[in-house]
């Protein structure tokens, strides 16, 4: 996927397409790292690349789930062990998670085919807002880009100070871009 988001034709294929940019990029920040690295909480917190993607696919599961109305439950030790990759969990695990999540949320989006769509808010978590009523399919949408491009400014932060990779290059070693004299490909051994 290039580093830009195409050209867009209306607002709901924009808003998907910048969502799938922005999982992109996440998953990107842990391109050519080991399993050791990907478990790595170099910073402050104890969030590592792999924890940091296995959090962002969790997150926007629980939002397909509101779109569509299931009932979920807020389990806050489960909220936690989403910001880890489990025993024996790799990071290919949580790329098929992530990949299932996103086709059902395409394909969600896409059946309703309203951006204005309402849901009801949760009231019973703290961090929804008590003076409105309902979201609606544009705000989740919304909501899930900047929370992934959130995620994937720490993971990018995370994944420098692993091995001191950063996302353009990352992204020219991911995609096979070639070397310039601005830009050299990442690799294992830079």
């Amino acid at each position: 996927m290039p580093g830009q988001v195409g050209p867009v034709d209306n607002e709901q294929e924009g808003l998907l397409g910048y969502l799938a940019q922005m999982r992109y990029v996440v998953r990107l920040t842990a391109y050519g790292l080991t399993e050791e690295q990907l478990r790595a909480t170099p910073s402050a917190s104890e969030l590592s690349v792999g924890g940091i993607i296995k959090h962002c696919a969790s997150t926007e599961e629980g939002w397909l789930a509101t779109i569509r109305r299931e009932p979920q439950s807020v389990d806050f030790g489960n909220y936690v062990e989403n910001f880890k990759l489990a025993e024996g969990e790799t990071i290919e695990d949580v790329f098929a998670r992530y990949d299932r999540v996103a086709e059902q949320t395409e394909k969600t989006v896409t059946e309703i085919g309203d951006l204005g769509y309402q849901i009801a808010i949760d009231h019973s978590v703290p961090w929804n807002r008590k003076d409105l009523t309902h979201w609606n399919v544009r705000w989740i949408l919304l909501h899930l880009i900047q929370e992934t491009a959130r995620h994937a400014g720490h993971a990018d932060i995370i994944r420098e100070s692993v091995d001191g990779a950063t996302a353009y290059p990352l992204m020219a070693a991911a995609e096979g871009w070639p070397e310039t004299p601005w830009l050299k490909p990442w690799s294992a051994s830079s």
